[in-house]
């Protein structure tokens, strides 16, 4: 009976390591975490989380100025080597003296195109241009896109950013109104308006006759509206009113003050 209660007491040194394995330590079973070590592990899940959110605040920050400054450097450059090759011969070497003869031979281009005598050669310049097979379709397509954005009013452009209930009902479409049109009937005149409704490239697109009294007219410009269609939507302002409510606007001010 003694042999048997030795042999089955444990001494306490033993009792310690109570479950370890000391073939196999896989086996035994996992020691609790300490505290230090939790709160290391959270402070660390913090500091990369942090970093990791500041580091992409400062590519969304820093890729729209690295893409503008890529894009106006090689513009520079592509303007500069118009003029640029011409100095290198006369032994001139000044960075940027292309570019600004470059954008002063512009501006007188546009002296010359507005006199009659320019005008004259321009047409005489377009009528070569148009008689060629290929040619005529990219002039063409790219004289279309300079005469939406021209500040002349007189050409051929884009007369007002429209809005109109397309595909769907419930659904609508940038467009611009590039001209009207009055489509007869026996029982009455209805005013058309064609709106072209272009893609984010801009020269293609769909043109839609619309009656002018469904069309809304927002309080936006020509070049607001192609900054929309080209962004995809993000220059979208948060609040777009049509032209008739500021309309009505001018005309409630004048009674509230004689009142």
């Amino acid at each position: 009976m003694a042999e048997e209660k030795e042999s089955t007491s444990i001494p306490l040194s033993q009792a310690e390591n109570v479950g370890v394995d000391p073939e196999d330590p896989a086996k035994s079973p996992p020691r609790p975490s300490s505290p230090n070590s939790s709160t290391r592990k959270a402070c660390c899940f913090v500091l990369q989380s942090w970093v990791s959110k500041k580091f992409m605040t400062g590519c969304v920050v820093l890729f729209p100025v690295a893409v503008t400054f890529f894009i106006t450097w090689w513009f520079i450059q592509f303007v500069d080597g118009f003029f640029s090759p011409l100095y290198e011969r006369l032994g001139v070497d000044i960075f940027g003296l292309g570019f600004i003869t470059s954008l002063l031979f512009v501006f007188f281009v546009g002296v010359f195109v507005s006199s009659w005598m320019g005008a004259a050669v321009f047409s005489v310049g377009e009528w070569v241009i148009k008689r060629m097979p290929f040619v005529r379709h990219l002039y063409s397509a790219s004289k279309q896109i300079s005469a939406a954005i021209s500040p002349d009013q007189n050409t051929t452009a884009f007369k007002e950013v429209a809005i109109i209930r397309h595909p769907r009902v419930g659904e609508y479409a940038f467009g611009f109104i590039t001209s009207s049109v009055v489509l007869q009937r026996e029982n009455e005149d209805e005013e058309l308006c064609s709106v072209f409704v272009p893609t984010n490239h801009l020269y293609i697109g769909d043109i839609f006759l619309v009656n002018s009294k469904e069309i809304i007219r927002p309080n936006l410009s020509i070049r607001e509206g192609i900054e929309i269609i080209v962004s995809g939507g993000m220059t979208m302002p948060q609040v777009i009113s049509p032209q008739e409510r500021f309309a009505q606007q001018k005309e409630r001010i004048p009674l509230n003050r004689m009142m």
